[in-house]
């Protein structure tokens, strides 16, 4: 019995450059981030927003013109809906050249399927990534990612505690675990991969970043995105799978091939069925090879 194809995987690491700040596009590629998000938003002074829509726009049409837009994932994040910059940004992007047709919106403050064809119609028939940062966003993510234009769901949490007004630390943190979960059934139901985590603001708490991951890992993350590059060799190492996941997936694929992919047992006692070589299969495709 041959051995299904491993399945495409989602990125595991993403990270945010200021659209203002050109001078980092070429370094931020080099990081090897799985995604990288040329930010319009938040990480833009409105007196800077022209300038930045600008130099996103030539260094995308640039990267898509190597022939090599395959890695990383490519996104840009515009200004939200009703802002002064929204259709500009859109208009940007709808400018680009056919050859950077892959590169992705993302899109931030969505609070339902309003306005969603109108991206589409203005951006052009581009992936959207929808990032849910209200109680109302949140509410809505199944509307949300079931959306044809929709490919991914993200949660902005930093906004969503603004919104929620609730605080930081341990004792904080059951409005945001219910966030993510919420995110991660709507996301699956639609046939969506799994979230990635929201960026962990505090850059030097590197620990802090780590702890919050492995956390996150563990509800159905799939990844987590990055506000520097410094963060990024701790995402990959909470995504990466330890030894005992990658002994056990083994063993999981070999007991299923042995039986011909019906019920069976480790050699520990524990039960194996079909149904655990997904989750296998995608433990064995993180793993780097020996």
């Amino acid at each position: 019995m041959s051995t299904p194809a491993a399945p495409t995987l989602p990125p595991t690491s993403g990270l945010y450059v200021p659209g203002s700040r050109p001078d980092r596009f070429d370094k931020a590629l080099a990081t090897g981030a799985d995604l990288l998000i040329l930010d319009l938003e938040d990480a833009v002074a409105p007196e800077s927003k022209d300038a930045a829509r600008e130099a996103v726009v030539a260094w995308v049409g640039r990267f898509f013109g190597t022939g090599d837009g395959g890695r990383p994932v490519l996104q840009v994040r515009v200004n939200a809906v009703g802002t002064p910059w929204h259709d500009a940004d859109l208009a940007a992007l709808a400018s680009l050249p056919a050859a950077a047709g892959a590169v992705e919106v993302r899109l931030p403050k969505v609070e339902g399927t309003d306005g969603l064809d109108d991206v589409v119609a203005a951006a052009g028939p581009r992936p959207v990534t929808a990032i849910l940062e209200t109680a109302r966003g949140v509410e809505a993510a199944v509307a949300v990612a079931a959306h044809p234009a929709v490919t991914r769901l993200a949660l902005g949490e930093s906004d969503l505690r603004s919104d929620l007004g609730t605080g930081t630390g341990p004792d904080a943190e059951a409005p945001i675990t219910y966030a993510r979960v919420r995110l991660l059934f709507a996301a699956r139901a639609a046939g969506l991969d799994a979230p990635m985590l929201s960026a962990y603001p505090a850059i030097r708490d590197l620990d802090g970043l780590l702890a919050d991951t492995v956390r996150g890992r563990a509800l159905g993350a799939s990844g987590r995105v990055a506000i520097h590059p410094s963060q990024l060799p701790v995402i990959a190492r909470a995504f990466a799978p330890s030894r005992d996941e990658v002994a056990w997936a083994r063993a999981v694929v070999v007991a299923l091939e042995t039986s011909g992919g019906a019920v069976t047992r480790l050699p520990d006692g524990a039960m194996v069925d079909p149904a655990m070589r997904g989750r296998a299969t995608r433990i064995l495709t993180r793993t780097p090879p020996r």
